[in-house]
């Protein structure tokens, strides 16, 4: 996945780097959102900088999205985190054009969905991209089954093979023999199983999720985002996936954003944004995080010396967590592995102390 930059900050005019020649599935090149009149003067302009409430007393409007850019490549989790009001969900309804963008591109597989036909556009959203809503939105007066079949009704599929695939759907997502139930006989965190069977049922290759668990009671939350990152290995969908909740972010994201005002603060992965805030913003943020259950011994390794004693070996994507007893047990560093069984470093008890020590 390449985006603005790799654990960095940006001031709406992010750089953008790329990493080898394939397409990303999803490119945003630019974006804006701004809602009021004349939006457009708006885009790039010194009122742009001002803050939210001084730009809207000033010219009428709300910039939701200010000069975003990044790209998610096939089967990448790509989380956006931020307050209520940081503009997220306007972004991920950009995605699919449900709100068109004031400026910027939004590309699809290298297809610019601005210079689109309305025909491609709907093919889009009825094939290629299904998302999941914080309100599961399902038709209450349809069965269960029947709701997770309803794109492929709009694609045109034959009853039996909708029903078929439908009830392939809420086996995967583990709501097998319910498909004959009403969704107001099922429970919060049932529903939104439907959901995402919902979205899965047309295979599609995007998947974006809006706040989808906000309204769970905490534990269902917890089993709702086990489920998805479950499915996630064994489906490995490009997903983009907006959420207010770091450990959430943490626990399914590949690369995280933190969003603020409209804008991208930092771009990173999850070790990387909880091992070096750019910010008190960010800082604040991953405060309460427990850094031994985030950082990995690839993330805190020393380069090999040559001839080191070592007393061990782990892999670099061993948690910290799981390194503390074993440094803790050895007088020697131990050796990191890379995913070919090479050395790549090595770590000790004083580099993992001082990797969990809070962050200056």
């Amino acid at each position: 996945m390449t985006t603005s930059g790799t654990d960095t900050t940006t001031d709406g005019t992010p750089p953008i780097t790329t990493a080898g020649a394939e397409t990303p599935t999803i490119s945003c090149r630019g974006v804006w959102k701004v809602f009021g009149p004349h939006p457009e003067r708006v885009v790039g302009s010194s009122d742009a900088e001002l803050p939210r409430a001084e730009l809207e007393a000033r010219t009428g409007c709300v910039a939701a999205v200010r000069d975003v850019s990044f790209d998610v490549d096939a089967g990448r989790v790509f989380v956006v985190m931020g307050l209520s009001g940081s503009g997220k969900s306007t972004l991920v309804r950009c995605l699919s054009r449900l709100i068109e963008p004031t400026a910027g591109d939004v590309l699809i597989d290298g297809e610019d969905t601005a210079h689109c036909s309305a025909q491609w556009l709907r093919d889009l959203r009825r094939d290629r991209v299904s998302m999941v809503f914080q309100h599961f939105g399902l038709l209450p007066h349809r069965r269960v089954l029947d709701n997770v079949a309803f794109g492929l009704e709009v694609q045109g599929k034959s009853k039996a093979e909708r029903h078929a695939r439908a009830g392939d759907m809420l086996d995967l997502v583990g709501l097998s023999g319910l498909g004959d139930s009403y969704p107001d006989e099922l429970s919060g965190g049932m529903q939104q199983r439907v959901g995402l069977a919902r979205a899965l049922a047309n295979d599609p290759e995007i998947l974006l999720f809006d706040e989808p668990f906000s309204a769970l009671d905490p534990l269902i939350r917890r089993d709702m985002q086990d489920e998805v990152a479950r499915l996630q290995r064994e489906l490995k969908k490009t997903v983009v996936f907006i959420t207010h909740d770091l450990q959430e972010a943490l626990k399914l994201g590949d690369e995280i954003a933190i969003m603020r005002d409209g804008r991208f603060v930092q771009v990173g992965t999850p070790e990387g944004v909880v091992a070096h805030p750019v910010d008190d913003y960010v800082r604040d943020f991953v405060r309460d995080v427990p850094r031994e259950h985030v950082l990995t011994a690839g993330g805190i390794m020393r380069a090999p010396v040559d001839n080191e004693e070592t007393a061990g070996t782990v892999t670099e994507t061993t948690l910290v967590s799981d390194l503390l007893p074993i440094v803790v047990a050895s007088d020697h560093p131990i050796a990191v592995l890379d995913g070919d069984g090479r050395v790549c470093g090595s770590v000790d008890r004083l580099i993992v102390l001082r990797a969990l020590a809070e962050d200056d």
